[in-house]
Order: C-alpha cells, then sequence, then structure tokens
C-alpha cells in the first residue's frame, strides 16, 4: 500500500478511470461482434456507430487514434461486403 497522500489519491482515481475505461473497450468489442455476426443495413449500422464510438475513445485516450483508424476501416469493409450481397 502507497504511503504518501498523493499516490493513495492517484490509486483511487486511476481505478476509477480503468473501470470508466473498461466499459467503453466492451462497448467497442460488442459493436464489432454485431458486425461479423450480422447481415445487410443492421452492418452498416453498426459500422457507423463502430465509427462514432471508436473516434470518442480514441479522443479520450482510451485506445490509440490509428486503432480507432484501423478499426473504422475494417468496419467499412465489412459493411461494404455486406450491402453488396444483400443486393
Amino acid at each position: 500500500m502507497a504511503h504518501h497522500r498523493s499516490a493513495i489519491k492517484r490509486i483511487k482515481t486511476s481505478e476509477k478511470s480503468r473501470i470508466r475505461n473498461k466499459s467503453k473497450r466492451t462497448a467497442l468489442r460488442t459493436i464489432q461482434r454485431i458486425i461479423l455476426t450480422s447481415e445487410g443495413e443492421k452492418v452498416a449500422q453498426a459500422a457507423k456507430n463502430l465509427a462514432s464510438t471508436a473516434d470518442r475513445a480514441a479522443r479520450k485516450g482510451i485506445i490509440h487514434k490509428n486503432k480507432a483508424s484501423r478499426l473504422k476501416a475494417r468496419a467499412q469493409k465489412k459493411a461494404a461486403i455486406a450491402l453488396k450481397a444483400a443486393k
């Protein structure tokens, strides 16, 4: 256990942010799962939702901006394939 007051506070704040960030990362993974398992228009909507969520997570420092970009590109690619197959 930490002895300094600032170190004790830092432990508390980092735990709070860890829990907050965990829920955001879990939400990203859930949207990715929806994209992989769904078909047609639902994939396009999930890809749009993933782009928004990934950008927000990158802006807040939860994930790296390049990872957000990579997730969005892959989601858009899958959405295009799903829409093409639905037609």
